[in-house]
Order: structure tokens, then sequence, then C-alpha cells
């Protein structure tokens, strides 16, 4: 390992440190180096708030001065609600910049290390950049294509069922892999699920882990069958939105709206379109989207080629019976050949359980 690899893996950990907290700007951290000592540390915490870069030179104050700072992304070159990280860095006499990756956006990418370089600061660009861009896997999705990056998240027996024939499913995984869930949760902007599982399991979709956040829950109801009675509509935990179609309760509507849930009204003549839902979060600055529906909702959003990655996990539990749910229902994939591969597979061990992550190759 390199010197610059140390330090950017420093800068790594405090990037990833603020998950969750960002959205939906990236996660960022940074370490400013002088004289083979750290002089500042800093990462991005919220948006609104300012840069890790601007963190790090605040600490280090005047040991800024002809230092080297590891940054986890590109120095932005733009006026938002906060000034150009760029500048901060020429202003404060830093002499090296080191950069994991270039800004995905193709708007501004390449505008920051050019403010560098015509300071005459020294530029290096590409250290530790696979891992950073996958920690900004959702932000790099979001800023190129302004959808949110979408998680299938299920838990299943070893067999793939997610219930059993009389749709008991309390408890399959572990509480050491649920605990791992709460983390996920909290980790993304939404969560979501039809109708079926309001209906069945009564869900709160919320995070009970200390200091977690309570994602906004997302609920795709065709005709408006939701319960009144349901958690979702009653508890005031988290916001909720229900999308439903064209074919929806009017009544049901303003009964729902008055318990302060967001009914949107989509498209679809009869039920609700997977497509248009993810435009819809994206329109509304939706970032990432954790998917925890049935099997019918994981295939809907599978089959349209919607999902960015797959978190299943895996309980040594069999079940069996051709009526028993499984993860992912629908019609299915006719032939092998046509089967959809999961790429960079990372396999862990939660407790007795097995979580596997994966992102699909179409």
């Amino acid at each position: 390992m390199t010197n610059h690899e140390f330090y950017m893996d420093l800068a790594l950990q405090n990037a990833r440190a603020m998950k969750g907290q960002t959205d939906p700007n990236p996660l960022v951290g940074a370490v400013l180096v002088r004289d083979s000592r750290i002089v500042g540390v800093g990462a991005h915490m919220k948006a609104g708030e300012p840069h890790a870069e601007v963190h790090a030179i605040r600490m280090a104050g005047e040991h800024a001065l002809g230092a080297t700072i590891y940054v986890t992304l590109e120095p932005c070159s733009h006026y938002g609600r906060t000034g150009p990280c760029a500048r901060a860095i020429v202003e404060a006499g830093i002499e090296k910049v080191v950069i994991a990756t270039l800004d995905p956006n193709p708007v501004v990418s390449g505008n920051g290390v050019k403010i560098l370089e015509e300071a005459g600061i020294d530029v290096i660009v590409g250290v530790r950049e696979k891992e950073s861009r996958q920690m900004n896997e959702v932000f790099n999705k979001f800023i190129t294509k302004t959808k949110p990056f979408l998680i299938l998240k299920a838990g299943s027996t070893l067999d793939g069922k997610i219930a059993t024939h009389k749709m008991d499913s309390k408890w399959i995984t572990s509480d050491m892999s649920r605990h791992d869930v709460h983390k996920l949760r909290s980790e993304n902007m939404g969560i979501l699920v039809g109708v079926n599982t309001v209906i069945e399991d009564d869900p709160e979709l919320t995070v009970r882990i200390p200091n977690g956040r309570n994602p906004l829950r997302i609920v795709l109801d065709s005709t408006l069958r939701i319960p009144l009675t349901s958690k979702l509509v009653n508890d005031g935990l988290a916001e909720t939105w229900v999308f439903t179609s064209k074919n929806y309760n009017k009544d049901k509507k303003k009964k729902l709206e008055e318990r302060g849930i967001i009914v949107i009204e989509t498209m679809g003549t009869t039920h609700v379109d997977p497509i248009e839902v993810v435009e819809i979060l994206g329109q509304k600055n939706i970032s990432s989207v954790l998917i925890e529906g049935g099997g019918s909702i994981h295939s809907s959003f599978l089959e349209n080629q919607l999902i960015d990655k797959v978190i299943l996990y895996m309980a040594p539990k069999l079940i069996g019976g051709k009526h028993a749910p499984t993860f992912l229902e629908g019609t299915g994939i006719e032939l092998m050949k046509d089967a959809i591969d999961l790429e960079e597979l990372a396999i862990e061990r939660i407790g007795n359980d097995i979580k596997i992550t994966g992102y699909p190759k179409y």
C-alpha cells in the first residue's frame, strides 16, 4: 500500500461514516497531510452544510499551507448552497490534491481539476477510484439519470421461500440479519412495498436502531385497498406516499389525505406502472429506494430492468410447498440462457444466515 492509498482509505472511511445522512448529495471524505502528519480531516455531513474539504481545511488552520489534501471526489467548482471547494483549496495554499475520482456529473466533471491546475497545484486523479465509485453508486446514478438507485432486498429460506403456504413469515431470518436490514433502511431515502404486504403484514417500515432515520414509506396500490386501520396510515412515524392508478377509490383517497397520506395518481388505467413510479420519485428528488415487497412487486421491477442491486438474506431453513410464496414470482424467465446473472458478488455470514449482494446484468 502506498502513502496515497493509505490516506485515501482514511478519507473513504470518513465518508462512509456519513452514509444515510447526505442524500441526495454524495458521500465525500477528506484528509489533509503535511510533513507526514495528518493535520485535518473532514466529511460532508448533510446537504447544504460545508463540504468535506472545508471541514478539513478549517481543522488544519495555518497547517493547510503547503499540505496535501486527499479527497474521495473531485472538489466542486460551482456555487450552490455552499461555495466551490476547489477555490477554497487554492485560497488555503494547499500544494497537492489527490483525488479518488472525477465528478460523475458530465456538466461539471473536470472543472474542479482545471481550477486547481490553473492555480499551479499538483493534481493526481484515480487513487482508490473503484472504491469511491462504489461508495457513491446511489449519487452516481441519480446525478446522471435523475432516477433513484433501486435495491431489491429479501429474506428467504434456502429454498427461496418468504413465508409458509399459510403466509406465516415471522421470523425467517435471525435477529442479526434484521438488525442489518434496519441499517439498510436507514441508509436509503425510501422504502417501497405493494399493498398486499400492507394488508397481510401491517408493517411499520420504520428503523428500529439507535439514531436511525426513518425512510419515506412508498406503497403501490392500484385501487386504494390500503386499510385505513393500518399502521402506515395512522402511526405518523414517517411520511407515506401511495401510488395509485386512475381506477382508484375517490372516497378512500379523501380519507387517506385527511390522515396526512400523500396519494399520487399515475397514468395507468388499471395498474401502477413501476417505470412511471421510478420517474416520479426521481422528479421528487428521491435518490435511493429499498424495495421490500413480495414476489410480485420484486418481479415487476426486475422484469422492467429497474433493479440496480440485489441484497438477499438466506436463512438455513427449508419450507417447501409449491404454494409457499417466493421472493420472485411473476411470469419468470422461460429459458436458462435468459436468466439474469448477478455480478460483483459479495457473500458474508451474519450469524447463521448468509447475506448475498450482487448487481443484475441485464
